[in-house]
C-alpha cells in the first residue's frame, strides 16, 4: 500500500529523484567515445577506466545516483589477490569477444520497486585472483562458432571460494536512503575482504559547464557531499572505518606519460589499497571523491553487515 501511495505522489515528491540509474559499464561503450573515428571499443578500455574521468556518466558495481547524475554512490572490492580494485564491472569489448561485446561478471538484480523505494542486487566476488587475461585470451581464441567462456568456466568459484556481497538500498523518504551491505563468505576457509562504499561527484567541471565544482569534506565522522545543483547530501558511515579523499580527476601521468601531472587523481584508491601508495589520497581529507575503507575478516560460511545513510538535511 505505501507504494501505491508513492506512485499516487506527483513527480514532484521525488521518490525517483534517487534510483539505480548508475551503469555497472561505461567503459567501452559509445557513451563516452571520444575517438575520430567511432572506435569506442579501442579508445577508452577497461584498464584505463579507473585512472580517466568520465563525460556522459559514470559506472559502479550496485549503485545508485540521482537522476541527472551528478552524485552517485556504488561499492568497490577488493579480496587481496586482485591486480586492480574492483570498482565496476569487467568484460571483453567488441573485437575481443567471440560474439562481440560480452561483460564476464556474475551479478544479479534480485529486487526493485517502481519508485526505487527498496533495492536489491546481488555481486559475486571470487576469492582467488579474477581471471582477466583468462578470459581475453580463450574468448579471443574461440571463434563464432564455439560457446563464450564464462567467468564460471575458469574455475574462479571451484570449492565454494567467493563472497556474496548483497546491497540493499531502502528508502525513508526521497532524499534519505537507508544502505545494508551484506557479505557471505561461501568458502570453507576464513577469507578477508576490503569493502569500500564509495561516494563521488561525476565530473562535469572539466568539461566546461557553467557551474561551481562540487565538494566533499568531513564534518566529523560524516561525508559531506556539496554542489550547487543538489544541495548538500551527508553519508554516515557504520562503525569506525577510516575514510579516504580524493579528486574524481583523470590521470594524465599514468594514462599519457604526462611529467607534470600532480594531485590526487581518480584512481587513488586503487593506489592506496592494492598499491600501499599513502600518499595517493588526499590527507586534508577534501575532494570529489571519497570512500570508507572496511577491512573486513570473514569466517567460513558467515556473514558480515553494515549500514549507512546518505541523507539530505532537513
Amino acid at each position: 500500500m505505501d507504494e501505491e501511495r508513492r506512485l499516487d505522489e506527483p513527480a514532484s515528491a521525488g521518490w525517483k529523484t534517487w534510483g539505480p540509474y548508475l551503469s555497472e559499464r561505461q567503459w567501452g561503450t559509445v557513451r563516452e567515445d571520444y575517438s575520430p573515428g567511432g572506435t569506442a571499443w579501442d579508445s577508452f578500455s577497461h584498464d584505463a577506466a579507473r585512472s580517466r574521468a568520465y563525460r556522459w556518466g559514470e559506472d559502479g558495481i550496485m549503485g545508485i545516483s540521482d537522476d541527472q547524475q551528478i552524485l552517485c554512490f556504488a561499492l568497490a572490492l577488493w579480496n587481496g589477490r586482485d591486480p586492480i580494485l574492483k570498482e565496476r564491472l569487467f568484460g571483453l569489448t567488441n573485437s575481443e569477444g567471440n560474439h562481440g561485446e560480452d561483460v564476464k561478471e556474475c551479478y544479479y538484480y534480485l529486487d526493485a520497486t517502481p519508485t526505487h523505494s527498496y533495492l536489491k542486487a546481488l555481486y559475486k566476488y571470487p576469492q582467488q585472483q579474477f581471471p582477466y587475461t583468462q578470459l581475453v585470451e580463450e574468448n579471443r581464441r574461440r571463434g563464432k562458432g564455439d560457446p563464450e567462456f564464462e567467468l564460471v568456466d575458469t574455475g574462479a568459484f571451484d570449492g565454494n571460494r567467493y563472497f556474496d556481497v548483497v546491497t540493499e538500498y531502502a528508502k525513508h523518504s526521497p532524499s534519505d536512503t537507508f544502505i545494508r551491505i551484506t557479505v557471505h563468505n561461501r568458502g570453507p576457509e576464513t577469507a578477508d575482504l576490503h569493502v569500500l562504499p564509495q561516494l563521488w561527484f561525476r565530473n562535469t567541471w572539466s568539461w566546461g559547464y557553467p557551474v561551481r565544482k562540487p565538494e566533499l569534506t568531513l564534518d566529523g565522522d560524516v561525508a559531506v557531499a556539496q554542489s550547487e545543483l543538489l544541495g548538500v547530501y551527508r553519508l554516515y558511515r557504520d562503525g569506525d572505518a577510516p575514510w579516504l579523499f580524493t579528486e574524481n580527476e583523470t590521470n594524465g601521468g599514468r594514462l599519457f606519460g604526462l611529467a607534470d601531472a600532480d594531485g590526487h587523481f581518480k584512481d587513488a584508491f586503487h593506489a592506496f589499497v592494492v598499491d600501499r601508495h599513502a600518499n595517493a589520497i588526499n590527507p586534508q581529507r577534501r575532494g570529489t571523491k571519497a570512500a570508507a575503507h572496511y577491512r573486513l575478516e570473514v569466517v567460513s560460511r558467515s556473514t558480515r553487515r553494515s549500514l549507512r545513510r546518505l541523507r539530505q538535511p532537513d
